[in-house]
């Protein structure tokens, strides 16, 4: 049945070809790319071309972003998309705000005494909802191994939060994942992270500490963690990894250890011993 929205789509991808060194490039810098197929591959480009037409990056002096540079975040966006139904995830933003480094937020939080407190807060990253996505361009260019840290998909993560509103740590779930099953793997693992710090507030934990500061960013943190450093949330978590799983449509840690398992760099240091 011919679709206006698929004509149109169709159209932006035969005028937008990706030109195959520019994406060539991009996937040397990201690893954590490593191990699609082909078909997965060509979906991610398609899928970037259209977000590139679909959002504004707007880029502050001191940042300077060409086709590559424009790619690169586009496949790190769209990453975690890849297996979902074609709908518009992204809906609820229309502009990214690349800033030249790390800048100072406004921030109000109101106490349990119901005090109002107003500070400034350094941040590399921010979501707004119903409002852009603002990143520091260095973590985004230092995003894209297997290292547990993504800056692009940590701050998305939080506008697929925000979908239900507040960002909450509970995105729209699919109708064969469980509201129950989802609380009880993330609410347990974020009282044992916090119970970790709570008696040690240095404790060297499984994943960033960051992720104790509120349920939001636990959901963003672990969904860095599982694109990036798969490997360390399911020998933490592996009820998070699960739901994660569900939620994404996809086992990046299962394409880890294909990829461990075939190439050499891959492989951790106690693997061959």
């Amino acid at each position: 049945m011919w679709s206006l929205r698929r004509w149109r789509r169709q159209r932006i991808l035969a005028r937008h070809p990706i030109d195959p060194q520019c994406w060539a490039e991009v996937r040397t810098r990201l690893p954590i790319l490593d191990g699609l197929d082909d078909a997965e591959e060509q979906r991610l480009q398609q899928r970037a071309v259209l977000f590139l037409h679909s959002k504004r990056l707007t880029a502050l002096p001191g940042v300077e972003l060409d086709k590559t540079e424009r790619l690169f975040l586009a496949a790190q966006a769209q990453l975690p998309l890849l297996h979902l139904a074609d709908l518009d995830w992204y809906g609820g933003f229309h502009e990214i705000v690349l800033y030249p480094d790390d800048f100072v937020s406004p921030q109000r939080h109101r106490d349990a005494a119901g005090v109002e407190h107003e500070y400034e807060d350094e941040r590399s990253g921010e979501a707004w909802l119903r409002g852009p996505v603002i990143l520091a361009w260095p973590g985004v260019q230092s995003s894209g191994g297997w290292d547990g840290y993504n800056l692009p998909i940590h701050e998305l993560a939080h506008k697929l939060d925000m979908l239900n509103g507040d960002a909450n740590g509970l995105p729209p779930l699919h109708r064969d994942m469980s509201i129950t099953d989802w609380a009880a793997a993330m609410q347990g693992a974020y009282d044992d992270l916090n119970a970790q710090l709570d008696r040690d507030p240095d404790a060297e934990t499984a994943i960033d500490p960051y992720a104790a500061e509120n349920p939001a960013e636990f959901f963003a943190v672990t969904s860095e963690y599982f694109f990036t450093a798969p490997d360390l949330l399911d020998a933490a978590y592996p009820a998070v990894y699960a739901q994660l799983k569900s939620f994404y449509r996809q086992d990046p840690l299962a394409r880890l250890q294909r990829l461990q398992a075939e190439h050499p760099d891959y492989r951790p240091a106690e693997y061959d011993q």
